[in-house]
């Protein structure tokens, strides 16, 4: 009995060893790219750490950070170890991972939007203040429930945040330029109200009375523990403090979703020359004997 050993050629397809070498090199950029959101998911959860034990009333990003930050960091790991080991089931799974975070994150960029776009001031001037009923509703929670209220205002306290203001003439003027938007509502009595300053924190009422009839007006007193922390300038003045926070996360997911979605885009790419590789493959694998080899070994 004759015995015939078939040995085929190595694959020389010169369009093959190109597409292995494009997959190679997209998924080597998938993986470079994925470090890029996964630097910026494990600083956000450093920047929630620092908010949690130096932020002191101004913790309202510390939990959208924290989340936020942990969900990037998470998938984007997973998007770096399916690239760089070229497994086909975990780039699927980061692929839909992904899609609900672009998801999430474009939905509460747009909401996040919607209540920040108000018509209040965003820099203070002499002649304006800070008022509850111009920012949205949504904002306005956190001042106009009493205990909410009555929480940030005892961290106001505690914090003393009139405590050090950098005034160093005795006119208004100079205030004006180192408030904070807390500082500007709850550390002075609203402009409109005609009180002449002493210092930093004592102003005094001129004996004919305020020059309005406004409630904070007659709200002010020059005790530390009081001054305009009962004022709705004071509220106002907490919430565009909030606002500007609110729009600063929105900066920051914005190139989140940028950052994402590039790579989201890569990561299909990958995928189908994945596919089209494997399918090359197996059909240049396919060993077809000749029939004159078969009646060789046979007869």
């Amino acid at each position: 009995m004759r015995y015939v050993n078939y040995h085929p050629e190595p694959i020389k397809n010169s369009s093959t060893h190109q597409t292995m070498f494009r997959w190679r090199i997209n998924n080597t950029t998938v993986g470079i790219l994925q470090t890029l959101p996964m630097v910026a998911g494990l600083a956000a959860m450093g920047v929630s750490a620092y908010i949690r034990v130096h932020g002191g009333c101004d913790r309202v990003l510390h939990y959208p950070l924290l989340f936020g930050g942990l969900f990037v960091s998470v998938v984007s790991t997973l998007g770096l170890m399916a690239a760089l080991c070229r497994l086909s089931s975990a780039l699927y799974l980061y692929l839909l991972l992904a899609f609900f975070l672009l998801l999430a994150f474009a939905s509460f960029t747009v909401a996040a939007l919607f209540v920040t776009a108000t018509h209040a001031p965003d820099h203070h001037a002499p002649h304006l203040g800070f008022r509850v009923r111009d920012f949205s509703p949504w904002l306005q929670h956190y001042v106009t429930h009493q205990n909410h209220w009555d929480e940030a205002r005892a961290c106001l306290l505690r914090s003393r945040v009139c405590h050090h203001l950098d005034v160093r003439r005795n006119n208004d003027s100079r205030v004006f330029d180192h408030l904070s938007s807390t500082q500007f509502g709850c550390c002075m009595p609203p402009v409109q109200c005609g009180f002449r300053m002493k210092n930093a924190t004592f102003w005094e009422v001129p004996k004919a009375g305020p020059s309005v009839n406004d409630s904070d007006c007659m709200a002010w007193n020059n005790r530390e523990d009081k001054l305009c922390y009962d004022c709705d300038s004071c509220k106002g003045g907490v919430l565009a403090s909030i606002r500007k926070q609110w729009r600063h996360l929105t900066v920051f997911n914005i190139c989140i979703i940028v950052l994402v979605t590039t790579v989201y885009v890569l990561g299909c790419y990958a995928i189908r020359n994945n596919r089209l590789d494997y399918t090359s493959y197996k059909s240049q694998r396919r060993i077809r004997i000749p029939l004159t080899v078969i009646q060789g070994f046979y007869y």
